[in-house]
């Protein structure tokens, strides 16, 4: 993308600088979404650039450091440089990389609403304060939006308290730039420490308090990557923390080590942590979930899959393509309005958005269902058409389904109905279940291809290896369909990987392709689907604390064997 001049319009504009908290995008403050969704310019570290991004408004200018951390300064040290990387203007380029203070005085003065972001809490990085104080001197008007500071969320998450019934003392330290004078004042003090250091860093600043005082035994945690799903939390104590890290593998880092959270102290309640861990404990923490719907479907899945502490990867499976000949369903939307139809019936939330993009197409709106009975199948279904300002008269009692709505369709009654037809507006793929059964009640069906669905292209090359390979931990199929594509677009599923199917049909699709089915949903919903999923997490995580095994992901065990179907 071409670089951005950063000057235009009044001489002063506003820069808010503002807190994005520790990691987790969910920790924003409602004023700091607030802020985002108004900025013209957002400036921010790479690292909390994905935190910030998705509540900015459309077309705003992105500024960010390089993403290459080997050409980052070490944490701690230099002042941050950033590099224009996405711009709303192609006139004269400024120089790609500048100083922070630098970019945002110069949109600033350029008249444009500036959003400095930094990880944590603004009150707590040096190089905002800098930036503070050069707004102050230029007389530009700033604003500061508090975030949670990195040093206590983390510990939040981590099940770790910072404070008991006893109130203990807390102090703050940061490692990297602690002086001597500092860890002989936190040493001699019997509270709990809370120390920002890097993971290649933690053994030395433990060392640092044993040396000023502190007991060997007295117990420490240590978190990485603290509120996302990456995050991993070890136990010990100042004596035992490097052959803890040792044992389990941590190796040094090229880039000066990954930023870690340490909390030491005798009542910083280490010992509890196994019953306070409330974020690593999640059913599917960490598990990477491949989803095999288009994200318009996926959306509301993927937002349950991470309430449960899993990393969804939406992969499309199908396209969605208009019918080769729109005429039979430019006569049906026609047939609505003229009062040709009965019903209309809704079996996929592509089959509302097909009969909604033609309503635009001929300016009508949902007034044009006024004396139309509606009928929906399907949660999402009916969502969408709410959405519409439509509410289904009608959606199964039971499954989910044709079958499930058949059952509950009444039948034609020539003295209660005054017409006979119902329009059904389907894929070009879709099974002949619920015409038959229509018909069978006695109406008359315009069975209308709406949409078209084709299969989607291959997802990229990592994803297809990662699929095959193992790196997924679970995969969920919602259809027959998304078996069948997955498969013929990414290959087979690793034996490894946890296989999830919405129902009897699906799953006996994916048996046929050599998958043994782990979990299937209790009812035909992506919902129940999910919560299956959760279920089975939890029971395999409960399986391993009472064996006294580690909790590992499935995607961490390579067994030799492939899956094979089960025939029992």
């Amino acid at each position: 993308m071409s670089p951005t001049t950063l000057s235009a319009g009044p001489e002063h504009g506003h820069v808010t600088f503002l807190g994005a908290g520790p990691g987790d995008p969910g920790l924003l403050t409602l004023r700091a979404v607030e802020a985002l969704a108004n900025a013209d310019v957002l400036v921010a570290e790479h690292e909390v650039l994905d935190v910030v991004r998705q509540h900015a408004r459309q077309g705003v200018s992105e500024v960010h450091t390089d993403s290459d951390p080997s050409q980052d300064p070490a944490p701690g040290t230099g002042a941050p440089q950033l590099t224009v990387v996405d711009g709303t203007s192609t006139a004269a380029a400024i120089p790609a990389v500048r100083d922070a203070a630098h970019l945002v005085m110069e949109a600033a003065r350029g008249g444009r609403r500036v959003v400095r972001a930094v990880s944590g809490d603004p009150g707590l990085d040096t190089y905002a304060a800098e930036e503070m104080l050069a707004c102050a001197a230029a007389g530009v008007p700033f604003e500061v939006v508090p975030g949670i500071a990195t040093a206590v969320g983390v510990p939040a998450y981590a099940g770790v308290p910072l404070r008991d019934a006893q109130g203990a003392d807390v102090r703050f330290v940061d490692a990297r730039t602690a002086s001597d004078r500092c860890w002989t004042e936190v040493g001699a003090s019997d509270g709990t420490v809370v120390v920002s250091t890097t993971l290649d860093s933690v053994s030395a600043a433990a060392g640092e308090l044993v040396s000023a005082g502190r007991k060997p035994d007295t117990p420490m945690t240590v978190t990485v990557a603290g509120t996302t799903t990456r995050q991993r939390t070890w136990t010990a104590t100042l004596g035992t923390i490097a052959q803890t890290l040792k044992q389990a593998k941590v190796l040094p880092s090229p880039d000066g080590g990954r930023p870690v959270i340490a909390v030491v102290g005798e009542r910083s309640a280490a010992a509890q942590r196994d019953q306070l861990a409330w974020f690593e404990s999640k059913p599917l923490f960490g598990w990477k979930v491949l989803v095999p719907r288009t994200k318009e479907q996926a959306a509301s899945l993927s937002d349950q899959l991470r309430s449960y502490g899993a990393v969804p990867h939406e992969v499309p499976t199908i396209a969605v393509e208009p019918p080769r000949t729109p005429q039979q369903m430019e006569r049906a939307v026609k047939g609505l309005v003229t009062g040709r139809y009965e019903w209309i019936a809704f079996t996929s939330v592509n089959a509302v958005k097909a009969v909604r993009e033609k309503f635009e197409e001929y300016g009508l709106d949902a007034r044009a269902f006024a004396g139309i009975k509606v009928a929906a199948v399907g949660e999402q279904t009916a969502k969408a058409l709410i959405a519409f300002g439509v509410k289904p008269d009608l959606v199964p009692s039971g499954e989910q389904s044709a079958a499930g709505l058949l059952e509950d369709w009444p039948p034609y009654d020539p003295v209660f109905d005054p017409i006979d037809r119902v329009f059904l507006p389907r894929a070009d793929i879709a099974t002949e279940t619920l015409v038959a059964g229509l018909i069978e009640l006695g109406w008359e069906v315009d069975d209308v291809t709406a949409y078209r669905t084709v299969r989607a292209s291959p997802p990229p090359a990592e994803t297809r290896e990662a699929i095959k390979g193992g790196g997924f931990d679970a995969v969920l199929f919602t259809s027959s369909s998304t078996v069948r594509n997955l498969v013929g677009i990414a290959g087979k599923p690793h034996n490894v990987t946890v296989i999830a199917c919405i129902g009897p049909a699906t799953a006996k699709t994916a048996e046929e392709h050599g998958l043994r089915v782990d979990v299937m949903a209790p009812e035909p919903s992506v919902h129940k689907l999910a919560e299956a999923l959760a279920d089975f997490g939890a029971k395999r995580r409960a399986a391993a604390l009472e064996a006294g095994d580690p909790v590992t992901r499935p995607s961490e065990r390579r067994p030799g064997a492939r899956r094979r179907r089960s025939t029992t």
